[in-house]
C-alpha cells in the first residue's frame, strides 16, 4: 500500500490549523485547478467526527466523485478522513497537529491503494504518486500562506 508522508510547519495557534484543515469551503478553494465542489453532504464549514461530504472534480481529464468520512477525530491533535466511495480501492488520510512554540506541526500520512491490479500498480509508480504528492503539497503550502497572514479568518471566522 503506498503511503506519502510530509510534514507542514506553520506560524499559527494549533486550533486554527486544525479548524483550517477540516473546512469545506478552503479544501473548495485549494483544489480548483480540478474543479472541485463539495455536492453532498457536509458541503461547507468545519467537517466533524462521523460526518461525510463527496467531492466532484475532474482527475486526468475524467470527471469523478470521492466521498470521505471522518473516522478519527481529537481536537486539536488529529482527524482522520477515510474514503467511503470513489476512484482507490482503499484511501485513508491522517492529519495530525503538534504546537512547538509558535509554530504548529502539521503530518500529513495519505495511504492508499489503487484499483486495476498490475494496471494500477504501474499508473501508481509512473504517474498516480507523483501527481497526489504535488496535490497534496499545494494544498498545504496554500494552507500555510493563509493561517499565516488574514486570509484565514474568510473560512473561520463564524463557523466555529
Amino acid at each position: 500500500m503506498p503511503v506519502i508522508k510530509f510534514v507542514t510547519e506553520i506560524g499559527a495557534p494549533v486550533t486554527r490549523c486544525f479548524d483550517l484543515a477540516r473546512s469545506i469551503d478552503f479544501h473548495v478553494k485549494t483544489a480548483a485547478s480540478t474543479k472541485e465542489e463539495a455536492i453532498a453532504g457536509r458541503t461547507s464549514g468545519l467537517i466533524n467526527l462521523n460526518e461525510v461530504v463527496t467531492f466532484r472534480a475532474r482527475h486526468f481529464g475524467i470527471r469523478q466523485q470521492l466521498t470521505s468520512k471522518i473516522t478519527d477525530y481529537s481536537y486539536p491533535q488529529r482527524f482522520t478522513d477515510e474514503m467511503q466511495k470513489g476512484a482507490f480501492k482503499s484511501l485513508k488520510h491522517i492529519h495530525l497537529f503538534q504546537e512547538k512554540g509558535t509554530l504548529t506541526t502539521m503530518e500529513d500520512i495519505f495511504n492508499y491503494e489503487v484499483p486495476y491490479g498490475i494496471i494500477g500498480y504501474l499508473f501508481d509508480k509512473v504517474v498516480l504518486r507523483n501527481y497526489m504528492h504535488k496535490f497534496l503539497v499545494n494544498r498545504n503550502t496554500l494552507l500555510k500562506e493563509a493561517l499565516e497572514s488574514e486570509d484565514w479568518k474568510n473560512y473561520l471566522i463564524n463557523t466555529v
